[in-house]
């Protein structure tokens, strides 16, 4: 159930793995858009903006446990390709580890804390209150969002990219049905949507677990396998925390214009609320190809295989391209009647004002679809590539941006500003990661050969001396290591070449 993207046409085995991926997060965003359509449809304009007003800090804490949960995915990826299958499960039982630490301290801070957050964004007071339950409980569920998408990532870094999807879709009908049940039969009102998301997300995570204890012989380990090692926990930070910190910076900028919109007014909250759910189903394809270039990025680069990264990368803008032209023209035809999927027409002049907002918004947005294609597509080639910071760095740049247009332009131009702050953003973010891109795998390419040089070096001397031993070399930071414990030169990082 493995597959290796290191061997085959890059355009090929990128659509493959993305498409698998791609419909897994359309079965997401669309039990995400059943909660805004049931919320907005049953329990009003109010409630979808409570829902609404809480997106940003949403994305800033559920962002940062999914970047975290991919990083942790990319030295396992790269193992992987290198053929270091016992280094692989080792790398995943301390991702495990580490994921529970992580899963316990935000689950708490965020529970304590979400109350003055939604203060200090300027929530709506006729909101606040629904704001806050819907909030809270997505926090508590945090420790479900991290098993799943920690074991997802860690099945798409053997290649699968079926197994999660499969689950996912059974979380989407079980969240659909506690949606009804609990919303239109329980009156839990905006709290049920979320204990229907944490739910069913808890559901996906324990069948992924059982699969891979079933199904998945190469990630069974041994005692010593499963020993709690710092060097990996450190590795696995490297790539990790800077992952999840680029969703999280990313989302600062999206939490002050959230404050900018909500200083607008509960009509241009909703409006925003339902234009980002379209805006999340759109941009699945984006998202899919974006897991797709991590995965083969780093499986490449475990192979040393760097010509394959710019054919990958390539093939994967080509993809974004075209559903980018897609998607622009569907919402420049369709877009008032994808509105109303959450706004029921019959309330009137209100309706009609919503109705008409969120078209403005998704069609601006979906004008710049390939942009953003862009940030995907090479922001995570480079992440695969071992070079997180520049993942971060291209997160500030949209938070500079987003956050520009949050203190200047929308006091000054009104909801105008919000529809263009985004598409700003990706802009600013290419301008960063084109020649980013274009660096690392220069930088990449140095090191391959500096390794060459001294690999022969070390061959060399270790005839002339009669010693014995094996050279392994990162791609970021090349160095020669002697593990301690077992005297064979064993390390965490594989060779590039």
């Amino acid at each position: 159930m493995t597959k290796n993207l290191t061997v085959g046409s890059p355009m090929k085995l990128i659509l493959g793995f993305a498409v698998p991926t791609l419909f897994g997060l359309l079965f997401q965003q669309m039990y995400n858009m059943v909660d805004t359509m049931i919320v907005g449809r049953l329990l009003g304009a109010k409630a979808l903006a409570a829902v609404g007003a809480t997106g940003s800090i949403n994305f800033l804490i559920i962002g940062f446990c999914t970047g975290v949960c991919s990083g942790f995915a990319i030295p396992v990826a790269r193992q992987m390709g290198a053929g270091e299958h016992s280094l692989m499960r080792r790398y995943t039982a301390n991702a495990a580890y580490l994921a529970v630490v992580f899963a316990a301290v935000l689950t708490a801070a965020t529970g304590l804390a979400c109350g003055a957050i939604l203060t200090v964004m300027d929530t709506p007071a006729d909101i606040y209150a629904g704001s806050y339950r819907y909030i809270f409980v997505i926090f508590m569920g945090i420790p479900a969002t991290f098993l799943y998408n920690l074991l997802a990532g860690v099945l798409r870094s053997l290649g699968d990219s079926r197994t999660p999807v499969v689950f996912l879709a059974l979380s989407s009908v079980l969240n659909i049905g506690l949606d009804v049940a609990l919303i239109l039969y329980g009156n839990m009102g905006v709290a049920g949507a979320a204990v229907a998301t944490v739910a069913s997300q808890a559901v996906s995570g324990l069948a992924c677990l059982w699969v891979v204890a079933k199904r998945f012989p190469i990630l069974r380990m041994t005692r010593d396998e499963r020993r709690p090692d710092g060097r990996l926990c450190r590795d696995l930070c490297a790539m990790g925390l800077p992952m999840g910190l680029q969703y999280s910076v990313t989302a600062v900028g999206s939490i002050i214009l959230q404050s900018a919109v909500n200083g607008l007014g509960s009509l241009y909250v909703a409006a925003v609320a339902a234009g980002a759910k379209l805006f999340g189903l759109l941009a699945c394809p984006f998202d899919a190809l974006g897991g797709a270039m991590a995965t083969y990025c780093g499986q490449n680069v475990g192979a040393g295989k760097l010509d394959r990264l710019g054919r990958g990368v390539k093939a994967a803008s080509a993809l974004g391209l075209v559903w980018s032209l897609a998607a622009a023209g569907a919402m420049a035809a369709f877009a008032p009647r994808c509105a109303m999927w959450f706004i029921d027409s019959a309330q009137g002049e209100e309706a009609s004002f919503l109705i008409g907002l969120v078209s403005r918004y998704i069609r601006t947005a979906s004008a710049f679809f390939f942009p953003l294609a862009l940030v995907n597509v090479l922001r995570f080639a480079i992440q695969g590539m071992g070079y997180s910071l520049f993942a971060v760095l291209s997160g500030a740049t949209e938070m500079v941006v987003r956050t520009a247009v949050g203190w200047f332009a929308v006091p000054a131009l009104g909801f105008g500003a919000v529809c263009f702050a985004s598409p700003a953003a990706w802009v600013g973010a290419d301008l960063f990661l084109i020649p980013a891109f274009f660096w690392c795998l220069r930088r990449l390419a140095r090191l391959r050969e500096q390794y060459r040089r001294t690999e022969r070096a070390v061959r060399e001397s270790n005839r002339v001396h009669g010693r014995s031993g094996r050279w392994y070399a990162d791609p970021v930071m090349l160095h020669r290591h002697r593990d301690r414990r077992s005297g064979t030169g064993a390390h965490p990082h594989r060779r590039i070449a």
